[in-house]
């Protein structure tokens, strides 16, 4: 059985090999959604290296009267999991996915095998890391692998009533866009609640600066009936964060004074832009919350999750 699976194989749809955030992906990618193209480290691969006995014995050490016990684990569970050792079979076999597919630098992200279900969502709770080159991918995926047991997420796995479950985890590896132009998209209104309204908001950068609302974006908002754009709010933005000259981590970089009122997205772009929101609603015939990027001319979508708070 393979361990490592790319957007193209039919068994990445699955969540229980590659969580909600790869399962979404493949799904995507196959649906015939702009897409960057990527690969999943499943589950199998989490499950032949962890051993998860050892896991569980830990586990069982935590109380939730005493806040501690939950760091003392948290730190315990890490510690192990970051001292494995990947088999050389599957290192080999992320290597040549990673060479076949012509990847350079890459998003590596966390993705639960619970994750972004009707039951939970661990969006926030699990790690990513951006422009990570090959030499450190075996080291992130380690990482990603380990945030399964930080102090947040194993709260979140006992306030969702995962403590007896299984829970593994799969690691996305994804071309990363090197956005000029990215944001999110709800396609129902997030506080109106109108089915037939969608909220597309954007920034200059990458989209990291919304998520971690250091920027406030540009709001359109559309209206999915009628095919029109119903209002544009554009915000001045002054600072953009991107990819620095040494291609390590991302740095914060100060938008020319000419350009800091320009509406990020024109017209056509945004007509562009609704028309891809919707046919990823489409598919998944229900409301979500999704985050986009604009390069080189091209749109893609990076990811795309139920929303949960409807």
């Amino acid at each position: 059985m393979k361990k490592i699976l790319t957007f193209t194989d039919k068994e990445c749809r699955k969540v229980g090999l590659s969580g909600g955030k790869g399962g979404s992906l493949a799904h995507m990618t196959q649906y015939g959604i702009p897409v960057p193209p990527g690969f999943v480290v499943s589950s199998r691969a989490y499950e032949e290296v962890v051993d998860n006995k050892i896991v569980e014995k830990l586990l069982r050490k935590i109380n939730l009267d005493d806040i501690e016990t939950v760091n003392d684990v948290s730190i315990e569970l890490q510690k192990y999991i970051l001292s494995l050792k990947i088999p050389n079979k599957i290192e080999t076999e992320i290597y040549n996915v990673f060479d076949e597919l012509n990847l350079s630098l890459v998003a590596v992200r966390s993705s639960a095998t619970s994750e972004d279900t009707k039951d939970a969502s661990w969006a926030g709770e699990l790690k990513t890391f951006l422009n990570t080159p090959k030499e450190k991918l075996l080291e992130m995926i380690k990482e990603c692998w380990a945030s399964l047991f930080s102090p947040r997420a194993l709260l979140y796995r006992y306030e969702k009533g995962f403590s007896e479950k299984n829970i593994s985890v799969s690691v996305v590896i994804q071309e990363m866009i090197q956005s000029e132009i990215s944001g999110v998209c709800f396609t129902v209104h997030p506080v109106s609640m109108r089915r037939d309204h969608m909220l597309i908001e954007s920034v200059f950068g990458l989209g990291e600066s919304i998520v971690s609302g250091q920027v406030t974006p540009d709001s359109y908002l559309y209206d999915k009936d009628y095919d029109v754009i119903l209002r544009i709010e554009p915000v001045k933005q002054m600072r953009k964060f991107c990819l620095p000259k040494n291609l390590r981590g991302i740095v914060w970089e100060e938008i020319p004074t000419d350009q800091q009122s320009k509406q990020k997205l024109n017209y056509k772009q945004i007509m562009e832009l609704a028309a891809i929101f919707k046919k990823v609603e489409s598919y998944y015939k229900m409301p979500q919350d999704i985050e986009w990027a604009f390069w080189a001319g091209s749109f893609y979508i990076l990811q795309s999750r139920p929303i949960t708070t409807l």
